[in-house]
């Protein structure tokens, strides 16, 4: 498999010399371009057709943002990781909304850079090599964080995501119930999902007494 073509768009010289430096390490991946601004970001990436681009959020003109929708209006065949100190549900939200493989929050270190460009390496490698995909190829794309085998049976990453995506916005504690409607799901999911979440600690449960009948569960994220 021939190496992955990366662009690389972050205004800040510093961080864009960390993350030039980071991706030299890895020997399947090799920069193509980079740029310190969305517009000519834009322009040079619709011309180069990256394989991937590492898409700050902030940058001087146009948002990380808006390049990824223009991208995804365009129909430019790259995939996104967000590089950004954007941490906010809503933003997070629109961009795995949009498709972006990964989001990585500054600071951060080696070893996350790595995890990340490497998880998409093998899926890249595995799904370009296959006519034919199996709902596991599917799943394990989508999840794209190698954790897939500690779950217990009958659970996958990519609902796990959905269920996890689905609680970052809630600033109160919500039902089963009511997290089923917002994403979509059966309630048995994802109520599942959720107690299969609080048992790693990950989900905090509170129960709620009425006046009769029993305690109802109220989930809410650590």
């Amino acid at each position: 498999m021939p190496k992955i073509s990366v662009f690389i768009v972050e205004d800040d010289p510093m961080v864009l010399e960390v993350n030039k430096g980071f991706l030299e390490k890895m020997t399947s991946f090799t920069l193509i371009g980079m740029s310190a601004n969305g517009k000519d970001a834009l322009t040079q990436i619709i011309k180069l057709k990256p394989n991937l681009v590492l898409l700050d959020m902030y940058l001087p003109d146009i948002s990380g943002l808006e390049i990824l929708v223009e991208l995804r209006a365009k129909r430019v065949p790259c995939d996104i990781i967000m590089i950004t100190a954007a941490r906010d549900a809503v933003t997070i939200k629109e961009v795995m909304r949009l498709g972006a493989v990964d989001y990585m929050v500054k600071p951060f270190r080696f070893d996350r850079f790595k995890k990340s460009l490497e998880d998409y390496y093998k899926m890249t490698k595995k799904i370009s090599g296959l006519e034919h995909l199996r709902q596991e190829d599917i799943d394990e794309w989508l999840g794209s964080s190698g954790s897939a085998e500690e779950l217990p049976k009958g659970l996958n990453e990519l609902t796990m995501k959905q269920v996890l995506l689905g609680l970052v916005g809630e600033e109160i504690p919500i039902t089963a119930e009511q997290l089923a409607q917002n994403v979509g799901m059966a309630r048995v999911t994802v109520r599942k999902y959720l107690d299969f979440l609080a048992s790693k600690e990950k989900v905090y449960i509170e129960m709620k007494y009425g006046n009769v009948g029993r305690p109802t569960k109220f989930y809410s994220l650590k």
